[in-house]
């Protein structure tokens, strides 16, 4: 079935729905930017005063903290823990980063 055989009012609510999905995203990737423009000034902080790029306390905490909300907002807290991961990862690189230079 291509688009030209949907029904018009199920390709009306199609569109809507992604729309509304293509916000969420933009508004997820702008959320994103913020945080790391967050952790890039932590990362300058952690390379002046010779702390280390990764805080695993810090990030046992926030992955719990992370699943809690996950549950109470329905979203599987795997995904979410898994998500944060990749997000402490890609931090810790930088902060990596930040401080070879």
């Amino acid at each position: 079935m291509n688009n030209s055989e949907i029904d018009p009012a199920v390709q009306t609510e199609l569109t809507r729905l992604r729309e509304s999905i293509d916000n969420i995203d933009a508004a997820v990737v702008h959320m994103l930017a913020e945080r790391f423009k967050c952790t890039q000034q932590v990362g300058r902080l952690k390379a002046e005063h010779d702390l280390p790029p990764a805080d695993p306390a810090r990030e046992a905490r926030q992955i719990a903290r992370l699943r809690t909300l996950a549950e109470s907002a329905r979203l599987d807290p795997g995904f979410a823990e898994k998500l944060l991961n990749f997000i402490i990862a890609e931090v810790i690189r930088h902060h990596e980063t930040i401080a070879r230079s």
